[in-house]
């Protein structure tokens, strides 16, 4: 059956469709069209219509979007991002235009929006559709890469569709090669829908930054190098606005496939030296890192990660993360945390930021078959500022294992102002579960298992505050199931492995 959901092509005879061709457009991947398809879609934006793009490939610089217009790219078009000289050029994209005096609280990707590929500011009711692909050829993507340009030089591109404080917009079965530092950007953006997308590209997929009302669905996204799907709250917009009202349904995220294997179907594995930067096999959806405004009311459901890092949700910047739920998610060859809950004390903004907030997440129905992992679950606040209210119930989770006595006695440094990443907080006393500075925490029906046997215990807790494990299931095995340090309420009920307890406390130290 067809899918209904799927935009339908243009009528050609249509007064309000504007085929690029008939604006001067070539479409023989060699000429520069970006000049015919901006006039197409001036002259759409004069009285709202559809700018269609037939079968060609449309080398272009930046081509600025209107309000009341939508893009249509037809089976076979291909819009490819003209290449640049390395060191810059006059004649290129749009430049980056100035975003001072917010530029020293983001990168120079979260910092500007004209140069890129597709742009639009300010707009309303826009649409960039079709089974066509975009493929960003000649973006840089803020790395010293010595085949691409550098993305501060002038005229040169560095994202693929870039969008800021506009409203009313679709983007929805394209697909996307190669596409710099982002294949999408949207800041200060609110009624966002993207559907069915397929992202092969070099650097991040999806980034949300300060957006209301979005809903992500239907998308496979491929980004070794960098995030798949990712809400984001700077402060680029110059205040601090919240994400909100977010859902992300029904997508595959991976960093395991060479860029552009997903696309042509041949999904081509890394090989194993691969791994030689920890950067790498990134993938994954994380809420974070820029965080000045915080997320509230966000939902992930129905997910599949894959080859990749785990689940992120970090506020590191002041903002809140309020009202999160996670369920239905499966993960598969993990490679690092496969849950990261970090409040921390970055502060990155203008001065007299406090420390924000991280309560109220819930996260079931997630299975984590993850073999070559050796890094537990971080759930972690600051000395002073506890996450709070997190339930995590009906999961299983398989890691390596092998743990030593050695890391079973570590005494992690707490790194407060750093980077929110799992591999930056080093060997962690947990095989499962770290947790540190916490409170109001529940485990349900959790199944946790190891590969080899593990000197570490499943679950450390340090300065936690209300801790319940109700039928959870632990490896065989152990030299201790838990390791409390300096916490208070604590019960275990109904758990294989584990001895029925209630601990008022506090305890300075004590293995169970």
């Amino acid at each position: 059956m067809p899918d209904t959901n799927a935009a339908a092509a243009p009528t050609s005879g249509a007064s309000t469709v504007f085929d690029v061709r008939s604006f001067g457009a070539v479409g023989d991947g060699k000429a520069i069209d970006s000049l015919a398809i901006n006039r197409a879609i001036e002259t759409a934006g004069s009285t709202g219509g559809t700018v269609y793009f037939p079968a060609g490939r449309y080398a272009c610089h930046s081509l600025r979007l209107k309000s009341a217009v939508a893009l249509y790219l037809d089976e076979g078009c291909a819009i490819i991002a003209a290449d640049t000289p390395r060191e810059g050029t006059t004649s290129g994209y749009d430049p980056a235009e100035p975003n001072a005096p917010w530029e020293a609280f983001q990168d120079f990707g979260h910092n500007h929006w004209h140069n890129s590929l597709i742009w639009g500011e300010d707009i309303h009711d826009v649409a960039i559709l079709g089974p066509g692909l975009i493929w960003g050829r000649g973006l840089a993507r803020g790395h010293h890469d010595p085949e691409l340009p550098l993305a501060e030089a002038p005229g040169v591109g560095n994202k693929a569709i870039a969008l800021k404080n506009c409203h009313n917009v679709i983007l929805r079965d394209l697909s996307m090669l190669t596409c710099g530092h982002f294949a999408v950007l949207a800041t200060g953006v609110d009624n966002l829908t993207i559907d069915n997308l397929k992202i092969d590209t070099n650097r991040d997929g999806i980034n949300i930054d300060c957006c209301r009302n979005v809903r992500i669905s239907n998308c496979s996204i491929n980004s070794p190098w960098d995030d798949a799907i990712c809400p984001k709250s700077s402060f680029a917009l110059g205040y601090a606005r919240p994400t909100e009202n977010v859902t992300i349904a029904n997508c595959y995220v991976t960093g395991g496939y060479q860029v552009g294997s997903l696309i042509d179907g041949s999904f081509k594995r890394f090989p194993e030296n691969f791994e030689d930067h920890g950067w790498q096999r990134t993938g994954r959806i994380k809420c974070g890192t820029e965080s000045n405004g915080g997320f509230r009311n966000i939902a992930i459901s129905n997910c599949v990660f894959e080859s990749c890092r785990g689940l992120a949700l970090e506020t590191v910047d002041g903002g809140i993360m309020e009202d999160i739920t996670v369920t239905g998610v499966t993960m598969r060859d993990i490679r690092n945390a496969p849950l990261f809950l970090r409040l921390g004390s970055r502060l990155r903004g203008p001065a007299g930021i406090a420390v924000g907030t991280l309560k109220r997440v819930l996260i079931s129905n997630v299975t984590c078959n993850a073999p070559l992992n050796d890094m537990p679950s971080i759930i972690s606040g600051v000395p002073g500022h506890a996450v709070e209210d997190i339930k995590i119930s009906n999961c299983y989770f398989l890691h390596k294992g092998g743990g030593t006595a050695e890391m079973a006695a570590l005494q992690p440094s707490e790194q407060p102002s750093d980077y929110p990443e799992p591999a930056l907080f080093g060997p962690l006393p947990a095989q499962h579960f770290y947790i540190r500075h916490a409170k109001n925490l529940e485990f349900s029906n959790v199944e946790l298992a190891g590969v080899t046997i593990d000197a570490r215990s499943s679950f450390w807790f340090g300065d936690a505050k209300g801790a319940d494990l109700m039928r959870v299931k632990l490896p065989r095995g152990l030299r201790a199931a838990v390791s409390l340090n300096e916490v208070s309420d604590f019960r275990a009920l109904a758990s294989r492995g584990l001895k029925d307890v209630s601990i008022k406390g506090p305890i300075s130290k004590l293995q169970l």
